[in-house]
């Protein structure tokens, strides 16, 4: 019996909590729904691209390879900076961020990289992940504009110009 107890007032608990978080932010369960999902799935497509980044950096061979591996290190950090970003929204809305490799491949529409080692096929898988990622960003942005949810949307239109400038700069080199 003392289980259920508890268990019941913590629930009581996180049912007040999320209230009250309803209640600060003047969003409606709904519009919290969908930016939480549209931020959950960006925050993994961000998180899969980060660690795929971060293996180019250590893993490419090439005639530019310091300025690739300078380059590829640019990349990951700004994506770890937005990764942060994304998880601190969703708690700002109440929710829990997937933080496990798990989750983020359930959740993401990237593909790992297995063995990669050529700076232009690394470049080239960059640049199309980047584009995959501006798509999502633009149907995530639609749905998100019909909430009430301004945050997410300004952070979403953000995201959204971090990886334009990420393809275009990735998409530059392989001009080389």
């Amino acid at each position: 019996m003392r289980k259920t107890f508890q268990r019941s007032a913590w629930l009581t608990f996180l049912k007040k909590d999320q209230n009250k978080v309803l209640k600060i932010m003047h969003l409606t369960k709904d519009d919290i729904h969908i930016s939480v999902k549209v931020l959950k799935e960006l925050l993994a497509n961000a998180h899969v691209l980060s660690v795929k980044t971060q293996n180019f950096h250590w893993n490419v061979e090439d005639m530019r390879f310091h300025m690739l591996h300078a380059f590829f290190s640019e990349q990951y950090t700004l994506l770890i900076e937005e990764i942060d970003e994304i998880a601190e929204r969703i708690r700002m809305l109440g929710e829990y961020a997937p933080g496990s490799m798990a989750a983020s491949l359930d959740l993401t529409m990237l593909k790992e990289v297995t063995y990669c080692h050529d700076g232009k096929e690394m470049l080239q898988q960059l640049t199309e992940d980047n584009h995959t990622i501006i798509g999502i960003l633009r149907k995530s942005i639609e749905h998100v504009a019909k909430t009430q949810d301004q945050g997410t949307l300004d952070f979403l239109i953000s995201c959204l110009r971090q990886h334009e400038k990420m393809a275009w700069m990735a998409k530059s080199h392989l001009k080389a």
